[in-house]
């Protein structure tokens, strides 16, 4: 039978583990993450389609920072050509900034996070 007001095993409810250290770990972590998110914000993404007639930089918080176009790339009689390189450049761009964030922060391994 476990002790009055005790959980059933003697283990604290922590695994044995002090509260303020638990508090402690938890707040390292937490700088440590925003730490690694504003690492990530600051880094620019670069991404080209169409053999480079179209160059994007999206920042790390998923701004467009700039789209380049090759002259050559812009045909009045096919546009349609040049928004679809736009459009698979940013999302390019984008799904790199994805990648980076999980790598980041997926060594915090919190359920939910990403």
């Amino acid at each position: 039978m476990a002790k009055k007001g005790g959980f059933p095993g003697g283990m604290g409810g922590f695994g044995g583990m002090n509260i303020n250290q638990l508090m402690k770990e938890a707040k390292k972590m937490q700088a440590d993450m925003e730490k690694s998110q504003e690492e990530l914000t600051a880094q620019e993404f670069e991404a080209t389609a169409g053999g480079g007639a179209v160059k994007v930089v999206v920042g790390g918080d998923k701004y467009i920072k700039s789209i380049t176009l090759d002259k050559d790339a812009v045909d009045p009689e096919d546009v349609e050509m040049l928004q679809d390189l736009i459009i698979t450049c940013i999302n390019d761009a984008l799904r790199k900034v994805d990648s980076a964030q999980a790598a980041s922060l997926g060594k915090y391994n919190i359920p939910g996070l990403l």
